[in-house]
């Protein structure tokens, strides 16, 4: 049984690391779609949206409610992604990633339908809803959709090595952070390409990835 989710990603099966990785491309991907179909918000990088906010207010703008309805969005489907989740614990990834997939298919079709604020509510509510796939009961998870704290332990895991306390564990949290990258440099090149159709292919991707994590009894 792989371990907490809550005790860090090199405590994780590896097949567990590997999927996600594979999210946080996905979660990149969207987010670079998002950020420039929305001309600079984002619908999983909550941080930024939430400076967004603060200086929206503050010079009394227009990006402060764009700032401010996307974080809600992206809460609400953390929460609803935690509620499915939990229907069947055993199967929480799988499930929670069919979600993801239908609510990014939604967004794609709303997007190419020119309904761009319903477009990126939806992306906001699927990439909250990802970082529920890895939540475990008492807290803690992994996340996928910010890289901060990935930055982090990164640093921390190279001083850990230096002293002479660690090893090459920390090259875990390159991969995740490298997975975010290259989906979000994609995602720019397909969006430059097809526009908010480009959410398709996430969608597409979510869902093989749900069927993967059934398969591979991985959560």
């Amino acid at each position: 049984m792989p371990s907490r989710c809550g005790a860090g990603l090199t405590k994780l099966d590896k097949r567990v690391q590997a999927l996600a990785v594979c999210l946080s491309g996905v979660a990149g991907y969207v987010d670079a779609v998002g950020f420039l179909h929305s001309g600079g918000f984002f619908v999983s990088f909550m941080s930024g949206n939430s400076t967004r906010l603060a200086v929206g207010v503050a010079h009394w703008t227009t990006a402060a409610g764009m700032a401010g309805g996307l974080i809600l969005s992206f809460v609400v489907g953390v929460t609803l992604g935690s509620l499915c989740g939990s229907i069947d614990e055993r199967h929480r990834r799988s499930i929670v990633l069919a979600l993801v997939a239908a609510l990014l298919a939604g967004a794609a079709m709303a997007g190419t339908a020119g309904s761009t604020v319903f477009s990126l509510a939806l992306t906001a509510l699927a990439m909250g809803a990802e970082n529920a796939a890895f939540e475990q009961p008492g807290g803690g998870s992994i996340g996928l959709t910010y890289m901060t704290g990935t930055l982090a332990k990164i640093g921390q895991g190279i001083a850990a090595m230096l002293r002479g306390t660690g090893g090459l564990e920390w090259l875990s949290y390159v991969a995740l952070w490298a997975g975010l990258v290259a989906g979000a440099i994609l995602g720019a090149a397909v969006y430059a390409q097809i526009a908010m159709a480009a959410l398709w292919a996430a969608a597409g991707a979510s869902a093989i990835l749900a069927l993967v994590a059934r398969r591979l009894r991985v959560g």
